[in-house]
Parts: C-alpha cells; structure tokens; sequence
C-alpha cells in the first residue's frame, strides 16, 4: 500500500477558506447504527429486448408482475430495475438472498419476453433513445445537472457493511480507500459505449465524474468533519441531501451503513459473491488491525486519482503506484498478497469457494475481458450482450467463447 503522510483535517481547511458551517447552518448527522459488519447488496439490472438485444423501457411492467418483491425497485431509466438485499449477517445469507429474487425475477423476464444482464454498460444502446422514469427527483436532477446525467445510462453494485457509529464508518472509509482500484478493476464490464470500443476496460466511471459531487470522495478524519463538509454542500445547494453525494464510496447514515459504490455491474451473481466476500474478509481484517490505518494512512488525492485511472484503463493489468517515489506494482500481485493476508478471516468466514472464483477471475479475466473476447471472434456487439445475458443465466462466468448459447435471430 502507499506510504503517505496524513492530510491536514478538512475542519482546519474549512477555516482557512473561511468555509467553517456557523452554528445556523451547521445541521448534526445522526447516524443510525447496522450492527457490526453486516452487509447489503444493489445490483441494477438492464431489461433487454430478446429479438433486437437493445435496452427496453419495460420495468413499469416488470414492477406490476413483481408485486410479491419488495427487494426491485425502479431506477432512473425505465430499461433499468434495482435489487436490493435484506440485511444479512454475511456472504452466504446474500447468496440465498440475491438467488430467490433471480429466480423469480427470471420467471418474469421470460412471461414478459426480456432478458437481463448486470453488465457496467449496454455495448451498443444509445442514451438519447433510453426513457427516464417520471418522477421529481429524476426531473430535478436533469434540471440541474442537464447532459451529464442523461448520459447515466449505466449499471453498478453497490455493498453495504454496517457500521456500529459514524466514526467507526470514517475510520472504514478511510481503510477502503485504498481498495477502490482493485475492487474497479476485479469488476470491469464496460468496455464498449454506444456501439464503440472505448478502449477501457471500465467506461462507466466516466459517466459520473463530470459532477462535482461523484467520483473520488474527499478525505475527512472524524464523522464531525463529514458533518460539517455536508452541512457546507447543503448551505450552498451543492446537494440537497446525502443522496446527491455519487461518491466512490460514502456513509449511509440513515442506514447504518459504509457504502461501497466503485464497482461496475458484475456478469454474474459468482462473480458478485466474490467480490462482496472480498470486501467482507477485508473489512473483518481491519476490524482486527484498526492500527494498520495510522502506518498507512489514506493516500493523496494525486495517487488515488492515478490509481483508479489505470484500473480504469488497463483493469486486471493494471500496474498501481506503490510509494510515492513512483514505484509500481502489478494490481494482480496485490489482491492476491492481500487474499493471502486476510486468509485466516477468510477461512473463518467460510468463504473459500468465493476466494476460488476471485482467483480465477483474476488468471482468467474479468467481464471486459471476456466481452472482447467474444466480439474478437464473431465481430458483433450482438453476440457480445447474448454472451452478458448467458452469464447472468448461468449465474457464473462462462470461460470459453462456445459457451454462449447462439441467439436466435441474431445477424
């Protein structure tokens, strides 16, 4: 990880910008604790059209046949619905979990005529032609942010761990500031954008980072300091709540919860489940190695920037910077020293056969990886989605190009 000296604390900032919230504006942050540890998942999921392969603007009626699912909920464009796990304990609840919903939510795909994939980005879809869900908030935000947010037309997984007060969550934000890349990288499915290869192995972060508040959070030290940064956002109409705050990651007050927001959509739930458990088996070695954050603490916000763009750009290849004496280190080599390192927790957990698929995602490639493959051999962004819904199908990712059952139709 990074050596790095710490940062002055973002209070002492704000009173030298002369930015300090008064006791007026200033508006305290309850955080409601999650337990220890516990954990949520959101997957969105794009609705796609089984004759032309294109996003379809159906979840009004997949939402009226899924009245039984309290987990799917709408999303901001109406090819797009969202699950959302219940509150479990760890990564083998989440497993049950997510796998009922696909279940029943496949079983309405197929009376509807869709499919479904959780891919980072559509290959081919057009933003300009998707529909955005009538609601005032959705409205609100067109109107303030206009083309940048018509442009989201893409998908992500979201982890939630539960954290037991808001400075245990910092002090948690802080540790896993240093994972984004890997996390970025280990889930890259983005590759193509409207039709084009983008020539990343992850596109999606590129949606989200022309706003001021999305992409890289800013570093604070105590829940304090992230009141007071919220309270001078929501004094100045930056946001209008946490909600407006797309971070890489954030806390989730309300919930209880450290928000883990970097990830693309992962292909399949095996892959899902494996990076979910690489979170938790980290998470539960910081719990017990608090004080590794004081030697290393976060890094500057130069180096994560630089970090996330070669996990970006290049995914598993990527060589991440090390020190700041510009010193690398192959972004493989660290997750597999830190599976190493975190092994004891894993083995506790019980997540050995999550670990054994992250291991072979990363010997044999991630979603771009595998998407590319696809189009090098048949030349057609086409096959490429059947291949994504095939691996949402199959629930684990289909390793060689013959897999993929042919579409029908496809041309």
């Amino acid at each position: 990880m990074v050596e790095t000296r710490r940062t002055a604390p973002l209070e002492a900032i704000l009173e030298h910008l002369s930015l300090r919230p008064t006791a007026g504006c200033e508006d305290p942050i309850s955080f409601q604790s999650s337990g220890r540890l516990t954990l949520g998942v959101e997957i969105e999921l794009q609705l796609i059209d089984r004759t032309t392969f294109n996003l379809a603007p159906r979840a009004e009626e997949v939402l009226a046949c899924a009245t039984d699912l309290p987990s799917l909920t709408k999303e901001f464009y109406l090819s797009t619905v969202e699950i959302n796990s219940g509150k479990c304990a760890d990564v083998h609840e989440i497993s049950r979990d997510l796998l009922d919903t696909l279940l029943r939510l496949e079983a309405i795909g197929d009376g509807l005529g869709l499919s479904f994939s959780t891919t980072g980005c559509h290959p081919f879809a057009r933003y300009a032609d998707c529909i955005i869900t009538p609601t005032p908030r959705y409205n609100e935000l067109i109107d303030r942010n206009q083309w940048l947010t018509r442009r989201m037309t893409v998908y992500g997984m979201h982890v939630h761990l539960g954290m037991g007060s808001g400075d245990e969550c910092i002090r948690f934000n802080n540790f896993f500031l240093h994972f984004l890349p890997h996390l970025l990288a280990l889930s890259a499915s983005s590759p193509y954008w409207q039709g084009e290869d983008t020539g990343l192995a992850s596109c999606r972060p590129t949606t989200y980072e022309a706003l001021p508040t999305a992409g890289q959070p800013y570093v604070v030290h105590s829940w304090r300091e992230f009141g007071q940064l919220c309270s001078t956002l929501k004094a100045c109409n930056a946001i209008q709540s946490l909600k407006d705050l797309w971070w890489d990651l954030r806390p989730s007050p309300t919930l209880g919860t450290l928000e883990i927001r970097i990830c693309d959509g992962l292909a399949s739930l095996a892959e899902t489940l494996a990076v979910v458990a690489f979170v938790h088996g980290l998470a539960h070695w910081f719990r017990d190695h608090a004080s590794w954050l004081e030697q290393v603490p976060p890094p500057p916000r130069w180096l994560a920037r630089e970090n996330k763009w070669r996990a970006m750009r290049f995914g598993l290849d990527a060589k991440l910077v090390t020190h700041l004496d510009g010193s690398v280190k192959p972004l493989r080599d660290d997750v597999l020293d830190w599976c190493d390192r975190i092994a004891g927790n894993v083995a506790a957990l019980g997540y050995e056969p999550y670990f054994a698929t992250l291991r072979q995602v990363l010997a044999e490639g991630n979603s771009s990886m595998r998407q590319r493959a696809v189009y090098a051999r048949t030349g057609s962004l086409q096959r490429v989605v059947q291949q994504n819904i095939a691996e949402f199908r199959a629930r684990a990712p289909l390793w060689t190009a013959g897999d993929a059952a042919e579409p029908a139709g496809v041309v």
